[in-house]
C-alpha cells in the first residue's frame, strides 16, 4: 500500500511507529468517517528521495500533527516516525506558542513525563486513546481545531487555543511530590489518616465515587502573567459552586491547586484526590474580551466527557461560570441544588469581582506586610466599586486582622477588621463568608468563644464543605481544651482538603499534645512532604523532637526556621534541655530584641520550658496586652505545661474567658 500523494487543505498528519499501525488505523478511520482529511502513510517500504520529499511537503502544509505515542516510540530511538517528529518540531518553532499544531495521542500507559518524547510534545496535554479506540469527543475536538481557520501561505496555521488551553508545565515531578502522592493515596484508602499502607494495596482498592470531580487551576493564557489571579479565581469560584451540589464530591482549593505547575498525569491526580473526574481548562483575558476553555475528563480512561470554549465579553464571566458548572453537573448526572448561590458571590460588577479575585490571591500568597497590604488594597477597591459586596468585606476583615497581628498592632487593627466583618454579615446574612470572618476575629482577638462557636456553626450550616470554616472551628475546639473533638474535626477537614499542609500540621500538634507521638510524627512529615518550606511545620517538627527528648536534633531543626520569633525561642528551649544555659539565655535575649511585638507568646514558651515561671508570666502578660493570637494555645500547649499549677495561670484563663477545667 502507498500513502496519499498530496495533503488536502486542513488535513491531519498521523505519525506512528510501524508496530502501532493498527491503533493508528482506528484513529484515522474515526476521523475520516467524520469528514476529516487525514494523511495516513501505510507504505511499509519507507525511505528514498521521493518519499522524503513527499513527507516534508505533507508536514509543511498539514493543519494538525498527531504523534501517536506508545512504548514502541519510547523503545525505538531510530525510525521514520522520528524523522517525521523532527520535521514537525522544526515547523512548530515558526508557530506561536499559543497556536495548536501538535495534538499528541497516547495509546497505552506511557507517562506524560517520558523523557524519550520531545519536550515540546511533552508540554502539551496528551489525549489517551487506549489501543486507538477513538471516542466522538476527540473527533469533535479535532473538528473544532480545524474549523477556526485555513492555512496561510507558507504553512503557518492560525492560533488554535483549544489545545494550548490545556497545556500544563511538564517539569519533572520532584521527589517530595512523589512522597505526597504515596502518603495521601494511603490516607484516602484507609480509615485513619495517620496510618500507612503499601501503595500497591491502595491501588487495587481505589474506587472513587462516580459523582466526584477535582477542579484543577485553569491555565492563564493571557499575555500578561499578572492576569493569573483571574484564572485562579475563576477556578476557585467553580470549586465553590460545585461543592454546593448535593452528592457531588469536590476537593477543596488547596488540594486542587497543589498540582499547579507540576507534571502529573490526570490519572494520578485523580487517584491522589480520590475523584473519578477532573475538570481543567484555560482563561484568556484581553481588555473586555474573555475566552474560557473547559474540559471534563474521566480519570480511568482519559476520555473527554465534555468540553467547550466560550468567547464572551468580560461582563459575561458569571454566566460562563454558571454554564461550566451546569455542564459538569449534567455530564455527571447529578442534580443542581435549588439553593445554589451564583458565582458572583453577591455582585454584578465585574470590575469589583476582578479586584476581589486579586485580593484573595494576594492574601493566599502573602507572607509579609507588603503582601497583606496589597491584599487589603485590592479588597478595598472591590468594596469601593460595589459597597454591597459582602464577600469582599469578609476578605477585607480577615486580611486586616492578620496584618494587624503580623505587625504586633492587633488592638488598633482589629477594630477596623471587626467593622468589616459585621458589614459582611449584615449585607448577606444568607452567605457563610461573613460569619466565618467574624468568628475568626471573635476567636483570635475578642476571646468571645461562645460568639465564635455560633458563627462557625452558622457558616458550616450554610456551607458544610467550607474547609476554611472547618479549620477555624477546629482551632476553637482546641482553644477550649476539647482536644478529642478538635482531632475529629481536623480529620474531617483533611477529608475536604487532603493536601492542605497546615491541616496536617495542626493535626500533628493536637496528636502530640494528647500523647499520640508516633501518629503526630507521621502527620508532621505529611505536612512537610506537601510544603517543605512551611516554617510552621518545621517548628512543629522541632517541637516534637524537643518533647521526645531529642534536643540535639531539635536545635538543628529550629535553626532552619527563617522567622526569628519562632527560631530563637526554639533554640533557647533546646539548648536549655542540653544544659547550655548561657546559649539559651542569649537566644531568648535576642528574641526579645528582634520579635517582642509579634512573638511575646513564643518568648513566654521559652521561659516556661526553661523553668523561669516569673519571666514567662511577664511575657504572657505582654502577649495579653497585645492581643497575641497565639495565646489561644495556652490550655493545651505542652511547652507551657509547667505553668498550669500556678494561680497566675488560672487568673489568665479567667481574663481570657476560657474554661478552667
Amino acid at each position: 500500500m502507498t500513502g496519499e500523494s498530496s495533503t488536502p487543505a486542513g488535513a491531519v498528519f498521523l505519525s506512528y511507529a510501524s508496530e502501532d499501525a493498527e491503533a493508528a488505523q482506528r484513529i484515522c478511520e474515526a476521523l475520516r468517517s467524520a469528514g476529516v482529511e487525514v494523511w495516513f502513510d501505510r507504505n511499509e517500504l519507507r525511505g528514498g528521495d521521493a518519499w522524503d520529499q513527499s513527507i516534508r511537503k505533507q508536514i509543511k502544509t498539514c493543519a494538525l500533527f498527531v504523534p501517536v505515542i506508545s512504548h514502541h516510540t519510547h523503545d525505538r530511538k531510530e525510525g521514520y516516525f522520528r524523522l517525521e517528529w523532527n520535521l514537525a518540531l522544526d515547523r512548530s518553532r515558526l508557530i506561536s506558542t499559543t497556536q495548536a499544531f501538535f495534538v499528541p495521542v497516547v495509546i497505552d500507559d506511557t507517562r506524560e513525563d517520558d523523557e524519550e518524547v520531545p519536550e515540546r510534545i511533552r508540554d502539551i496535554h496528551w489525549t489517551r486513546l487506549p489501543g486507538g479506540v477513538t471516542p466522538s469527543v476527540f473527533v469533535e475536538r479535532v473538528q473544532r481545531l480545524l474549523s477556526g481557520g485555513t492555512l496561510t501561505p507558507g504553512g503557518a496555521y492560525p492560533a488554535r487555543e483549544a489545545i494550548a488551553a490545556t497545556a500544563r508545565s511538564k517539569r519533572v515531578l520532584p521527589v517530595v511530590a512523589v512522597l505526597v502522592i504515596l502518603g495521601v493515596v494511603a490516607y484516602l484508602s484507609i480509615e485513619k489518616p495517620w496510618a500507612s499502607k503499601p501503595l500497591a494495596a491502595t491501588a487495587a482498592a481505589f474506587a472513587p465515587p462516580p459523582h466526584s470531580v477535582a477542579v484543577l487551576p485553569f491555565v492563564n493564557m493571557s499575555s500578561e502573567r499578572e492576569q493569573e489571579y483571574f484564572s485562579d479565581g475563576l477556578s476557585e469560584e467553580l470549586i465553590d459552586m460545585l461543592t454546593k451540589i448535593p452528592d457531588l464530591r469536590v476537593p477543596a482549593r488547596t488540594s486542587s491547586f497543589y498540582f499547579k505547575g507540576k507534571s502529573e498525569t490526570i490519572a494520578n491526580i485523580a487517584r491522589t484526590l480520590g475523584v473519578a473526574n477532573v475538570l481543567e481548562g484555560s482563561v484568556r483575558k484581553a481588555g473586555n474580551q474573555l475566552r474560557v476553555t473547559a474540559q471534563l475528563i474521566r480519570a480511568d480512561n482519559g476520555y473527554h466527557v465534555w468540553s467547550e470554549t466560550y468567547n464572551r465579553e468580560l461582563k459575561d464571566v458569571f454566566k460562563v461560570q454558571d454554564d461550566i458548572a451546569g455542564a459538569v453537573v449534567s455530564a455527571l448526572k447529578v442534580k443542581l441544588s435549588p439553593q445554589r448561590r451564583n458565582s458572583a458571590r453577591g455582585t454584578t460588577n465585574t470590575e469589583a469581582y476582578t479586584q476581589y479575585l486579586l485580593g484573595r490571591q494576594l492574601y493566599h500568597r502573602a507572607n509579609n506586610t507588603d503582601g497583606y497590604q496589597q491584599s487589603i488594597d485590592a479588597y478595598q477597591k472591590a468594596t469601593a466599586l460595589d459597597p454591597n459586596y459582602a464577600a469582599a468585606y469578609a476578605g477585607l476583615a480577615v486580611a486586616k486582622a492578620v496584618m494587624a497581628d503580623f505587625v504586633g498592632d492587633a488592638v488598633k487593627g482589629i477594630e477596623a477588621a471587626r467593622a468589616d466583618a459585621e458589614t459582611a454579615v449584615a449585607l448577606s446574612p444568607e452567605q457563610p463568608e461573613g460569619y466565618s470572618a467574624r468568628g475568626f476575629l471573635r476567636m483570635n482577638w475578642d476571646w468571645d468563644w461562645t460568639g465564635a462557636q455560633g458563627d462557625f456553626e452558622k457558616a458550616l450550616s450554610l456551607d458544610p464543605s467550607s474547609a476554611e470554616a472547618q479549620t477555624w472551628n477546629t482551632d476553637l475546639l482546641a482553644t477550649l481544651g476539647r482536644l478529642p473533638a478538635a482531632i475529629a474535626a481536623e480529620k474531617r477537614g483533611i477529608e475536604l482538603d487532603p493536601l492542605r499542609s497546615d491541616a496536617w500540621r495542626r493535626l500533628a500538634a493536637l496528636l502530640g499534645a494528647t500523647g499520640q507521638r508516633a501518629a503526630a510524627v507521621q502527620a508532621i512529615h505529611r505536612a512537610l512532604e506537601i510544603q517543605p518550606e512551611d516554617m510552621y511545620a518545621i517548628s512543629h517538627l522541632a517541637q516534637l523532637q524537643l518533647t521526645e527528648g531529642k534536643a540535639a536534633e531539635a536545635v538543628e531543626t529550629y535553626r532552619k526556621v527563617a522567622y526569628a520569633g519562632f527560631r530563637l525561642p526554639g533554640i533557647a528551649m533546646a539548648e536549655c534541655r542540653l544544659g547550655h544555659v548561657n546559649e539559651s539565655e542569649r537566644a531568648l535575649a535576642e528574641a526579645a530584641v528582634k520579635a517582642a511585638n509579634e512573638a511575646a507568646y513564643q518568648i513566654a514558651q521559652g521561659y516556661a520550658w526553661c523553668g523561669d515561671m516569673d519571666r514567662s508570666f511577664q511575657w504572657l502578660g505582654r502577649a495579653y496586652r497585645q492581643r497575641d493570637s497565639a495565646l489561644a494555645l495556652i490550655k493545651w500547649d505542652p511547652l507551657v505545661a509547667s505553668l498550669r499549677g500556678d494561680p497566675r495561670y488560672v487568673a489568665l484563663l479567667r481574663k481570657m474567658n476560657l474554661p478552667q477545667d
